[in-house]
């Protein structure tokens, strides 16, 4: 079973930048459909970003443009960068690991495992 450790949040200001880190331990997540998501105060939980094993990606339509996914297999690690940060970035963000040769799609419903989550705090 893969276990999934997020990092790279924090308080940051609006315009600002940040890359959030996703490392899987365990096994190796190349083949695997690797996702992010997001969960404001509040709200449910929303599939921001998604990458397949031909690093193909989908995203929301609120964040396409801003935020980027990417994968580095050698290092077992999924990546987000979120660039022109917004106070509705504010969330706690969470990847996710899929089925193995399944196609970039958003939803929790092709995901299976998630890791603890990391704060992403953007002030005006």
């Amino acid at each position: 079973q893969v276990q999934l450790v997020e990092s790279g949040g924090g308080l940051v200001q609006t315009g600002d930048s940040l890359r959030l880190s996703c490392a899987a331990t365990g096994r190796s997540i190349d083949t695997n459909l690797m996702g992010w998501f997001r969960q404001a105060p509040g709200k449910e939980r929303e599939s921001v970003a998604a990458i397949d094993w031909r690093d193909t990606t989908s995203y929301l339509d609120s964040v396409t443009g801003r935020f980027t996914i990417s994968r580095d297999n050698l290092k077992n690690t999924l990546y987000l960068q979120i660039n022109s940060l917004k106070p509705e970035d504010t969330a706690v963000y969470y990847c996710a690991v899929g089925a193995k040769w399944t196609r970039a799609a958003l939803g929790s419903n092709v995901f299976n495992s998630w890791g603890q989550g990391t704060q992403v705090t953007v002030t005006s």
